[in-house]
This record gives C-alpha cells, sequence and structure tokens, in this order.
C-alpha cells in the first residue's frame, strides 16, 4: 500500500483488531458501503463481498443478521497477551439493532490475521447463540 494512504483520514485504522472489526461491520450495518467494508477483509473475503454487492445481501447472507438502527461494541478479544507475535485472532462483537421491528442483541465473531501491520479480517464466523431482549 502507498505510504501516503496511511496519513489519508479516509482510509480506516486497522491498527488493532478492534479497530478493524468495528469498522467493517460499521461499514455494512450503518453506512450501508459493501466497497468500504471491503477495505477490511482479505481477498477470498472480497470475492464474498461482490458476490452479494449490497449491504443488506451481506447482513442476510454473510453475518446471517438483518438488523435496521444499529448499535455495536466490542465484546471479547481473544488473544495471547504472553505471545508477542500473535497473527491470528478472533474479536466478538455484541450488535444491537432492530430485526423485523423488534430490538435484537446479537454476537458476531470475526477471525482477523495480522498482514503488514494491518488486522484484516479472514472469516466471520456466525454465533449459534441469540439473545432476543
Amino acid at each position: 500500500m502507498d505510504s501516503n494512504l496511511i496519513a489519508d483520514p479516509s482510509v480506516p485504522s486497522m491498527r488493532t483488531p478492534e479497530l478493524s472489526s468495528i469498522g467493517f461491520l460499521n461499514a455494512i450495518y450503518v453506512e450501508r458501503d459493501v466497497e468500504k467494508a471491503k477495505l477490511f477483509v482479505d481477498d477470498s473475503m472480497k470475492e464474498i463481498l461482490s458476490h452479494y454487492y449490497i449491504a443488506a445481501s451481506v447482513q442476510r447472507h454473510v453475518l446471517n443478521l438483518s438488523l435496521t438502527d444499529v448499535e455495536m461494541e466490542v465484546d471479547e478479544v481473544d488473544i495471547d497477551f504472553f505471545r508477542k507475535s500473535t497473527e491470528d485472532v478472533t474479536v466478538i462483537v455484541k450488535i444491537k439493532g432492530l430485526r423485523g421491528g423488534q430490538f435484537w442483541i446479537d454476537d458476531r465473531t470475526l477471525r482477523l490475521n495480522k498482514h503488514k501491520g494491518k488486522w484484516i479480517i479472514t472469516e466471520v464466523i456466525p454465533e449459534r447463540r441469540n439473545v432476543n431482549g
């Protein structure tokens, strides 16, 4: 990547797994911008996002969770702080919003790998449990 892009404020920060995870989900749920979401993922995920093309389809088919009026927060980061070169991390993000007009809370787990100093999403792992609030 061009070093000038790193200082560009339009390029999202991917310095931590949390920033990449929230940035990706924000692009899909809040901004509804699949092209922006592609900035946070590896090539195989880019192909999947390109296939579904619009944010509503990505919500339904990739994340298996269609919501509106979304808020999100990082719930848990699975990283071993005792290993200095941890390259593979999972982040659990709690997502709150409206599903079919009803308030809904769910989690999504994202797997990330560190590549050239940036955290890139390599997989979305759907959760098996739902918490309807």
